[in-house]
């Protein structure tokens, strides 16, 4: 795991600024203005502090290829500046890590969420074989921010206290994620667990590239691609605004008294009210109303439960 007591936050010193809760306590999650920091984050000018996120380069002449034979993103001919993202998966399918990258010309950088780099760090260690490449995690020195329309940059670690400065007066996690949650992107290890595969999240084509060779697990997503009929999907919940709390991570989602799923991330909109992402059995009629925590929740498709190559939605 990260060692967050060795890297202090100075924008968390800013006034107003509220830590937020778990996992995401490092950062904040509001300055004061909930809902008007929402707005600003579409209108550009701020930026959202993103730096509890773990940092990994890869650097080496072979880092690209070696990154297309291993992941289920296309980027042997990455150019520089193109921001992707990218799954490694299990021989079964199953997610095991996710994290977002672009590459400069010489370097491959990738963050993910905190406490997963160690990890990422030591799987692509053992994967280097001949390969002349170099894997490094550098939370320490470099942080993520975030910037309008769920854009992210990488920067020196040191500059944080001057970013106010250049890009305006920063706005808080919470309006990332109502925004994020808003555009349906799932967030891997939150609003995905250890059995979930690509085609269950609505990360095809998004994170999995569907016409390149073979990497580990690509048999079962291209089964399922092919079939159609994931096991699960990706919903957005609308949930009753009348209520005054938001469902936990990991709040079982029920119909009729049984589970049919669990809620991942909430948040609370400006526009929408509170909206959750919630991955639910594939089975589960999409005009059913669900309950999360007690609060009746209404769902948005994200993942058609008929997805594959065999379904094409009628629009």
């Amino acid at each position: 795991m990260s060692d967050e007591s060795s890297r202090p936050n100075p924008l968390l010193s800013l006034p107003g600024a509220v830590p937020g809760d778990a996992p995401d306590g490092a950062v904040a999650a509001h300055y004061g203005a909930i809902t008007a920091e929402q707005r600003r984050l579409v209108d550009g000018g701020t930026f959202v502090d993103l730096s509890h996120r773990d940092v990994v380069t890869i650097s080496g002449p072979d880092r690209l290829t070696w990154l297309h034979s291993l992941t289920t993103q296309f980027l042997e001919n990455l150019a520089p500046g193109i921001p992707t993202e990218v799954l490694l998966l299990s021989p079964q399918g199953r997610i095991e890590h996710g994290f977002s990258g672009i590459d400069d010309g010489e370097t491959f950088w990738a963050h993910t969420e905190q406490g997963a780099g160690a990890s990422l760090v030591e799987f692509l260690d053992r994967m280097k074989f001949f390969m002349q490449v170099e894997v490094s995690l550098v939370t320490e020195a470099w942080a993520v921010i975030g910037l309008p329309g769920l854009a992210w940059r990488i920067v020196p670690r040191e500059t944080l206290p001057d970013l106010p400065a250049e890009l305006g007066d920063p706005v808080g996690l919470w309006a990332w994620e109502a925004l994020r949650i808003e555009a349906g992107v799932a967030r891997v290890g939150l609003d995905t667990d250890e059995k979930t595969i690509p085609n269950e999240a609505g990360l095809l084509g998004v994170a999995v590239h569907l016409n390149k060779g073979c990497y580990r697990g690509q048999e079962t997503v291209a089964r399922v691609h092919t079939l159609g009929r994931p096991p699960r999907r990706l919903v957005r919940l609308l949930l009753d605004g009348s209520v005054d709390h938001l469902p936990p991570h990991g709040t079982d989602v029920m119909l009729d008294g049984v589970r049919v799923g669990f809620v991942g991330t909430a948040a609370r909109h400006h526009e929408l009210g509170p909206i959750a992402l919630a991955m639910v059995k594939r089975s589960v009629d999409v005009g059913a109303t669900l309950l999360a925590d007690g609060v009746a929740a209404s769902q948005e498709v994200l993942v058609d439960p008929d997805a594959g190559l065999h379904f094409r939605p009628v629009l």
